[in-house]
């Protein structure tokens, strides 16, 4: 009974007096697990708190089948969303309708990922618990589905929170699956967890960092704080580039250690065909800015059937080896579509290769190499993130990831609202208009009004008349075009330009009558996203005439109005504006001042053959072989030039891998002198490392050389002799030698000395000795 009494006792740690007074009549047999302690387990948490409806916890099967294939192997997983998160937790798969009291109610067999997070719990195998209390938001095990018959079974799941159990019979924490029923001749399929969309679809990855000093104020390092560059990819399910539990590579460790992306790059791009698209933002310092004066940082990345996860990592630094990021996060839905949006906060990962515990502890590598995972406010008192209460961590930074467009044959199972399809005109690539030439058509019509009103993506309408069809079997589409469009003051540019406000309306003249000066102003609504400031103006100032004389028969008016649209939409017309009197002549006379104006307008020629133009070329090769260049693309004219203005080539930026860096030394220092004073020795000459080799750049050549160097031959007693102890000449005795002096340099190869002097002097030459030896040779 003691094994019993032990895990009862720990059991009570974690759970309600309640639920310790309900199971501590229980007694186990010592001789072994009886058949009811599963279903004695399972009935004690079920005395626990529960609440109903609540979804800060849920139970997952990956894949999210809706059957399941006797013998085939899923995961399934546990999470709590933010910032929620459980001590202990205890999993199960049931036959349905059975209560755990034998082991015959249990269904298929799971099998542990990661010991330190999970084992089989004690007296009760069939189940699955937490290795160690402490606090985690995740946890997953491997399942393999029990034999053909077995019918459907019941995933639970309790989870331990604090001094609360919480477990439900229906709802988040309980997943019901039945067999897949057979069909005479079907193949039998993998677990449904392979993408089944179709098409491709392009996101955009907003990443808001919120890691401050009002929100995270212990430590918090004011003068280096920021964020690294941020880089993932979209890849298929067989690339990992980080996940919880997985050690870190190379690059994962200098993103977490360095804030340097360009390992990871390098091991992203030699993926090939298994990534579809690098991530990448610009590093932010510092960390935090208000959205009005630094953007947030943004990249779009397109996602397809085999490569449809999205992984990124980015540095919270100074930091010892902390990062923020997702890992294989999967785009497509169950319903074989793409999903539309997904937002997540972020808290902080440790890497597993850095043992610090604040934000600029030294560097002491983690030896051996520990596994990835999410810091907990309980790992070191020390540590910024440190609670005694072992709360939830604030999250450090927010992702938001929308999709922006689709292409290609969709094939969702579920239809598209009218959401979903505004969603996807903002940003879609507009297929080249590729018009038959024997269609001719009138010019454009002016663009509709922007069907939104705010800065949420819209569309504007304008249409053309087909005119002549040359050839009655070549079909002429496009009598309509549509384009996105935002309300006005928002930008449809690129993220790196300023968004600006409207003009607001022209101040009064400064003057009441004659000539005098106005203003306008407008503001900055968004900064661009490089941190750079707006070279755009913000304030204009132009003459105006209130009154060409200032007599008293002289009356005051009102600034001209907007000009009316033109009167017609093609060719010549004529357009009209207005103003009003304000104050008529001091001396009652009519006012003599024009009220209206009329000039000529110009619009589009009427019944000219459109601008015809070929499709735009592939984009030509990067300009350079490593770092940025340039590429260029043409199109070609198929009408008359003179009737087009549309630029017939274009040309962008692109970044290839950083250039190589060789190895730089310096030149040879003066050759030593030799180290013996008589008799054979050598003399050496070093050089120093200069600059090391980056990118695989050429590596370093020899940093010190030696030859020999022979002075004189050294002295013997009677000319064949022996020589005198301890010395090279007959009867001179010697000191022994001193210890080395230090090293010249402490890198790049330096030298050493050391001295030997007469102890008695005989008669003849008696010399002081010296030995000279390179050191420190490791370069710097």
């Amino acid at each position: 009974m003691g094994m019993y009494l032990h895990l009862l006792l720990l059991q009570c740690y974690f759970v309600s007096n309640f639920v310790c007074n309900a199971v501590a009549f229980v007694e186990e047999p010592t001789g072994g697990r009886s058949d009811g302690y599963c279903g004695r387990i399972l009935r004690a948490q079920t005395q626990g708190t529960r609440r109903e409806g609540h979804h800060e916890f849920r139970l997952r099967v990956e894949g999210d089948p809706e059957s399941y294939l006797p013998g085939s192997t899923y995961k399934v997983v546990l999470l709590a969303s933010s910032p929620a998160y459980f001590r202990g937790f205890t999993l199960i798969a049931l036959k349905e309708g059975r209560e755990g009291t034998t082991d015959e109610d249990f269904a298929g067999q799971f099998q542990i990922i990661d010991d330190d997070d999970t084992q089989f719990m004690t007296n009760c195998p069939p189940a699955v618990t937490e290795s160690t209390p402490r606090r985690r938001t995740r946890i997953q095990a491997f399942w393999t589905a029990p034999p053909s018959g077995t019918g459907c079974i019941i995933f639970k799941a309790s989870i331990v929170q604090k001094r609360v159990i919480y477990f439900q019979d229906q709802g988040s924490l309980t997943i019901r699956l039945c067999e897949k029923e057979h069909v005479p001749g079907e193949v039998t399929e993998v677990p449904a967890i392979e993408c089944c969309a179709c098409g491709t679809a392009k996101y955009r990855l907003t990443f808001y960092g919120n890691w401050s000093e009002k929100i995270h104020p212990k430590d918090y390092p004011r003068r280096a704080n920021h964020w690294s560059a941020l880089i993932g990819a979209s890849h298929s399910r067989s690339y990992v580039l980080w996940e919880y539990g997985g050690y870190a590579s190379e690059g994962v460790r200098q993103v977490s250690e360095l804030g340097s992306p360009i390992k990871m790059e390098e091991e992203i791009r030699q993926k090939g065909d298994e990534v579809l698209t690098v991530i990448k933002t610009k590093a932010q310092w510092p960390a935090w800015q208000p959205l009005n004066l630094r953007a947030a940082p943004s990249a779009e990345f397109s996602v397809d059937r085999t490569r449809h996860l999205m992984s990124f990592l980015t540095m919270l630094g100074p930091s010892p080896d902390w990062n923020v990021g997702l890992s294989g996060e999967d785009l497509c839905t169950k319903d074989c579509g793409w999903v539309q949006r997904l937002v997540a906060d972020l808290i902080p990962w440790d890497a597993g290769t850095d043992s610090g515990v604040t934000y600029e502890s030294p560097n002491k590598p983690t030896i051996p190499q520990e596994k990835i995972r999410p810091l907990t406010s309980l790992d070191h008192p020390q540590s910024p993130f440190y609670d005694p209460e072992g709360a939830a961590i604030t999250p450090v930074a927010r992702v938001v990831v929308e999709r922006i467009a689709r292409k290609g044959e969709q094939c969702n199972v579920v239809p598209d609202t009218i959401d979903d399809i505004v969603a996807d005109i903002g940003q879609e690539e507009k297929e080249e208009d590729d018009i038959p030439e024997t269609c001719i058509y009138s010019a454009w019509s002016p663009w509709s009004a922007c069907s939104s009103a705010t800065c949420d993506k819209g569309r504007r309408m304008r249409q053309r008349m087909l005119k002549a069809q040359l050839d009655l079997s070549v079909p002429c589409p496009h009598t309509q075009d549509f384009q996105p469009c935002m309300a006005p003051g928002c930008s449809m540019e690129e993220p790196s330009t300023c968004m600006m406000s409207e003009w607001i309306s022209w101040s009064a003249c400064s003057v009441s009558c004659g000539m005098g000066m106005r203003s306008r102003e407008r503001y900055v609504k968004q900064y661009p996203e490089d941190g750079s400031l707006c070279q755009l103006q913000t304030e204009e100032t132009e003459k105006c005439v209130v009154n060409d004389k200032c007599s008293l028969s002289s009356c005051v008016v009102t600034e001209w109005g907007e000009w009316d649209p033109c009167s017609v939409t093609c060719g010549v017309g004529m357009r009209r504006r207005e103003r009003m009197v304000k104050m008529p002549p001091i001396d009652g006379s009519m006012c003599k001042t024009e009220v209206a104006e009329v000039e000529k307008c110009m619009m589009p020629e009427c019944h000219t053959i459109p601008c015809m133009l070929s499709p735009w070329s592939d984009w030509s090769e990067c300009s350079v072989t490593c770092g940025p260049g340039v590429r260029n693309r043409q199109r070609m004219l198929k009408s008359d030039p003179a009737e087009c203005t549309e630029e017939l080539e274009q040309t962008e930026k692109c970044m290839l891998p950083e250039c190589p860096v060789d190895c730089m030394v310096s030149e040879w220092t003066e050759w030593s002198e030799c180290n013996k004073s008589c008799g054979k020795g050598h003399a050496i000459r070093t050089r120093m490392i200069k600059l090391e080799p980056q990118f695989g750049g050429s590596s370093c050549p020899e940093t010190i050389q030696r030859k020999k160097c022979k002075i004189r031959k050294c002295r013997t007693k009677g000319g064949g002799g022996t020589k005198a102890k301890g010395s090279g000449v007959a009867g001179c005795r010697l000191q022994p030698w001193t210890s080395w002096t230090d090293c010249t340099k402490l890198c790049g190869g330096g030298l050493q000395e050391r001295f030997r002097t007469a102890k008695r002097r005989a008669k003849g030459s008696c010399k002081d000795r010296r030995e000279i030896r390179a050191c420190n040779n490791h370069p710097c």
